[in-house]
């Protein structure tokens, strides 16, 4: 199956429009379906044995309840002292970030384009950076501009993404059973064309022999990527 990038109609709505409002939860059910917060967690436990990091990013993060769990497992082991959130929509409600307040993580949120953050005059170094279902809706060309920008500013990153294959595909006609709206069952079937599979990502980092890459299948519809910088 080819890639193929095409506009998403979340994108297209207001943060408040109700449609809007029920396929962000839709994506909350998605994201729990998938276990991609468990996949998270364990790739960071793994990379980071020990040693809690002092600063996070998200990019985009939507409603933040995605970087919320991975607090929730976190905490009170980890307590960084500089947590972003990075949307072109504020998404996140009061009680997220009175959630993100209980456990100790200062979160401040960036109201951005990704490129317009990632590229600002004094971009601040991050310890870790990750991204959940956000890569597949860049082009190849915007993707690698993207992804050097990521490997120019942290030390760790990991996303996970849309698997692109038939099976996959396929899986989206599942979500009518668990009540997604119309919105977030185009916007899937999208995401799955757009998604990724072998070493697409992989291609698009920067060639440096200091980062350990790993990009792999993980359960039958998620694609993660992982970039670890091993020298200085």
């Amino acid at each position: 199956m080819k890639r193929d990038v095409q506009p998403e109609l979340l994108d297209q709505l207001p943060a408040g429009d109700h449609r809007a409002v029920h396929s962000r939860r839709d994506l909350q059910k998605i994201n729990a379906w998938m276990g991609h917060a468990g996949t998270m967690g364990r790739m960071l436990a793994a990379a980071l044995p020990g040693r809690p990091p002092q600063s996070i990013v998200e990019l985009g993060s939507g409603d933040g309840t995605m970087l919320l769990k991975l607090a929730k497992r976190f905490a009170p082991r980890w307590k960084p002292s500089r947590v972003v959130l990075v949307d072109r929509q504020h998404a996140v409600s009061p009680e997220t970030t009175a959630a993100f307040a209980s456990l100790s993580w200062p979160v401040e949120f960036a109201q951005m384009d990704v490129f317009e953050w990632l590229e600002r005059s004094r971009p601040a170094s991050t310890e870790v950076t990750i991204a959940t279902l956000f890569l597949h809706h860049f082009v190849e060309h915007d993707l690698r501009r993207l992804l050097q920008c990521v490997a120019a500013q942290t030390r760790l990153f990991m996303a996970c993404e849309p698997r692109r294959s038939t099976p996959a595909l396929g899986g989206t006609r599942l979500l009518r059973l668990i009540g997604c709206n119309q919105v977030t069952r185009h916007d899937a079937r999208v995401s799955v064309r757009a998604g990724f599979t072998a070493h697409e990502l992989s291609a698009l980092w920067p060639g440096d022999a200091r980062w350990r890459l790993v990009e792999r299948q993980a359960g039958p519809f998620t694609h993660c990527f992982f970039a670890e910088r091993t020298g200085a």
